[in-house]
Formats: C-alpha cells, sequence, structure tokens
C-alpha cells in the first residue's frame, strides 16, 4: 500500500506532545495509550528519535513509539525494543500511514544499532514487516498477554541468537 501524498514523517517535538497524547486518545477511544506517552517520556531510557509522528499538510495524523524493554531467562538479561503503542488518527487509518511509520521506526531502530524489536499485536499486520512469532526464538511475553499475538523482528542478522527468556516491560506498562 502506497503512502498518502505528502506524508511526513519525522521524529516527535516538544510541541508535538499534546497532540500525540489527544491522537492516541482517538485512536484507541480511550485515554491509557496517550497517558502511557506521556509517562514514557519521562523515563530516562526514553530515546527521542523512536518516537515518531506523520503529518500531512502540517496536521499530526500517527505516532509510534519504540521503548527499550529486557528480555529475561534467570541471570541472563539481553535488550530489545517494543514497538508500542502505534496510532493513526480514525480517519486516516487504512491508508498506509501505519505501514510508513513502522517502516520508519524499523530503519530508525536499525540505524540506532538495536538487535531487535518485539510487538504485540495481528498476526496479518506485523508479518508483513518480517516479524515471526517470539515462541520461534524462545521468547515468551509476559504473563498477561497471549504468546499467539507476540512477534519478534531482528533488525540486524542474528540480532536474536542466542537470545531466550521472558519479556520485561517498564512499570509504565503496567495496568494499559
Amino acid at each position: 500500500m502506497d503512502s498518502p501524498a505528502g506524508l511526513l514523517i519525522r521524529p516527535e517535538l516538544k510541541g508535538d506532545y499534546e497532540k500525540i497524547t489527544g491522537l492516541n486518545d482517538l485512536a484507541f477511544g480511550q485515554q491509557g495509550e496517550g497517558r502511557l506517552v506521556e509517562t514514557l517520556r519521562r523515563n530516562p531510557l526514553f530515546i527521542k528519535g523512536l518516537s515518531l509522528v506523520a503529518l500531512i499538510e502540517g496536521n499530526l495524523v500517527g505516532h509510534i513509539l519504540f521503548f527499550p524493554v529486557l528480555i529475561r531467562d534467570g541471570h541472563k538479561v539481553f535488550r530489545s525494543l517494543v514497538l508500542a503503542p502505534m496510532s493513526v488518527l480514525p480517519g486516516y487509518q487504512r491508508k498506509g500511514i501505519g505501514t510508513a511509520l513502522v517502516n520508519a521506526g524499523i530503519d530508525e531502530a536499525r540505524e540506532g544499532k538495536h538487535r531487535s524489536v518485539i510487538v504485540s499485536g495481528r498476526r496479518e499486520y506485523y508479518t508483513r514487516f518480517g516479524f515471526r512469532p517470539a515462541i520461534l526464538y524462545g521468547i515468551l511475553p509476559p504473563v498477561n498477554l497471549s504468546a499467539d499475538l507476540f512477534f519478534a523482528l531482528e533488525l540486524i542478522p542474528e540480532g536474536l541468537d542466542g537470545v531466550s527468556g521472558i519479556v520485561e516491560y517498564p512499570p509504565e506498562f503496567s495496568g494499559f
């Protein structure tokens, strides 16, 4: 699917914060994800270049966030990113904006030398980007998430070699 004409994707700016919160609230029909982004932004692990916005004619129509997570297997700890949340304004959904955001975010994560990304979502959507069931890597979701909806993507060749365990989300994710 092609992106809409005039679509611009860039890192978020301070002036975008309120609009990102409102966008998430509208896209998800609740206030949880908007508050989650606000809270994660205050976490010292937040990576500014991995919170991206999509604009059409200067209007913010989409947002995606990649945030550091840990994969823990006993005493072994591995670093990864989680793609969450991603939102597109309801009137702009199914027009390629989400796809453009995912692709741009993956590119930015690769450039930042990150090894992998984890996501919880629909198989038919995320497998288009190369995500595979995380269980194939020996990676399990936290107990409150379904392994059937949990996927991983290697950003570099063999980026998940030797990695296994349970993904630990930052505390900000609890309750969302």
